[in-house]
């Protein structure tokens, strides 16, 4: 009975945000419906042009298509995730939909009615929906999300770890998600004891255990049906995005561990050179701004270069805005920004909050010695430190250093090496275009979110 209700409770959470993305896509879709159909009846008024209602008019089949552009972009940066991410990041997914869905639709319109020459129009229309999305959706979001919570408490976790690293404590963060109500030492305990432990509780929680003890408790667990959090090993994660092979009668997977290939590497030179040629010209306002502060303050200099270590261990210098003051490292020794660090600067503190003080590195990509997207080229100092005490840390290298990544998007600035290997892992054996559209995307989205920017303590 136990076993059944536990089940029950999960699919009523599933069955929650499904109607909570079904009410959402009828309130995005509905709001573009009054505006689009506006304009049909605007233009064949003031126009008498009815190749107008020829070409849109399939109302419910254009209704369709903004939905589904919805659907697609909103699940691809996590918009409908209602009890599962963070309220801000909700909301900034959902302004960030509508944004990206409204500027599609804005050449789509133009494109079907043919009337490009009045673009500035349906901009100006489309913008105006935007902003009414932006504040309808937001609202909508946050009221889902407070009902999720009160109708479904916390998951009722035990912990069962081999080595405590404070896991524990980030989970129990999210108050609103977990709560780890019990924290068992496998070491102490005999298996079937804490098989024992296990039963009265809704979830489990596998940290850093053994592979014997981790198979006994997963199969158990399966047994149980009790739903099962498992920290990866560095292994677990090469293994992830195998290929799953039938040719004989024993399950094969494969890992095919191969570096991207020429076409990948062609395509993402090209898209990193057009984006970052246009985002220097489009931002260079805010970096003149920027470096007149930086110069005013303390009249040092503007830049900061610093080496770094990229694809294949090659060195390169790094070029950011100071944010610190002169000589920060005047020992020449690495020291990591703590939270209320009194080496950073006034100007600083904001550029840094912003991640304006990245911005310079736009010209290494242009230069061709980071990408992007890519694992977060490292200092030579951390680099020759992590690969001692993590050998395996040297798999980053597998891929040029990017100017966000996978452990900037889901890490944060203090996040251990470990996890950030086991992040960057993750993109470089999963890489494609749209991961790294998609990060690209999350990266936006962070900027909402304080802790991405926590130093270390």
């Amino acid at each position: 009975m136990y076993r059944r209700q536990n089940s029950l409770k999960f699919e009523w959470k599933y069955a929650y945000r499904s109607m909570c993305t079904v009410i959402l896509a009828a309130i995005a879709g509905g709001m573009w419906f009054y505006v689009w159909y506006g304009l049909v009846h605007e233009f064949v008024l003031s126009h008498k042009d009815r190749r107008i209602l020829r070409g849109l008019g399939n109302l419910g089949m254009s209704l369709i298509i903004y939905i589904t552009m919805y659907l697609i972009v909103g699940f691809g940066i996590h918009a409908f995730r209602i009890g599962v991410e963070r309220t801000t990041n909700i909301v900034a997914s959902q302004v960030m939909t509508v944004f990206v869905t409204d500027l599609c639709e804005t050449f789509v319109t133009m494109a079907v009615t043919g009337y490009w020459r009045l673009w500035k129009s349906f901009l100006t229309d489309y913008a105006i929906l935007w902003v009414a999305q932006s504040i309808v959706l937001p609202v909508v979001s946050v009221i889902m999300i407070y009902a999720y919570r009160t109708m479904f408490p916390p998951i009722d976790i035990i912990e069962i770890y081999g080595r405590e690293n404070g896991l524990c404590y980030k989970m129990n963060l999210l108050t609103f998600k977990y709560h780890i109500s019990e924290s068992v030492d496998a070491g102490e305990h005999k298996i079937e004891e804490l098989l024992k432990k296990i039963e009265g509780h809704e979830a489990v929680l596998i940290n850093d255990l053994s592979a014997k003890k981790r198979n006994k408790i997963l199969k158990a667990c399966f047994d149980m049906d009790k739903r099962v959090y498992v920290v990866p090993k560095i292994s677990d994660v090469l293994m992830k995005y195998s290929e799953e092979l039938n040719l004989i009668d024993t399950p094969l997977y494969l890992c095919r561990n191969r570096e991207i290939s020429l076409w990948q590497r062609v395509i993402k030179r090209v898209l990193d050179l057009l984006a970052c040629t246009l985002a220097t010209i489009i931002l260079s306002p805010v970096m003149i701004i920027t470096a007149i502060a930086i110069k005013i303050e303390d009249r040092g200099p503007v830049f900061y270069r610093q080496e770094r270590v990229t694809e294949g261990g090659r060195r390169f210098m790094i070029l950011k805005f100071r944010s610190m003051i002169v000589n920060a490292e005047a020992d020449g020794r690495p020291h990591p920004a703590g939270e209320k660090d009194d080496r950073i600067t006034k100007v600083g503190r904001i550029i840094r909050s912003c991640r304006i003080d990245e911005l310079p590195q736009l010209l290494n990509i242009i230069k061709g010695d980071m990408s992007i997207v890519g694992p977060r080229p490292e200092r030579v100092e951390h680099v020759e430190k992590y690969t001692r005490e993590i050998p395996e840390f040297s798999f980053r290298l597998k891929m040029k250093g990017g100017l966000t990544g996978y452990a900037q998007v889901y890490g944060k600035y203090n996040t251990s090496a470990l996890d950030k290997l086991k992040l960057d892992l993750t993109y470089i054996t999963n890489y494609s275009l749209l991961t790294d559209i998609q990060i690209i995307f999350e990266t936006v989205k962070i900027l909402f979110l304080r802790e991405s920017t926590e130093g270390f303590e």
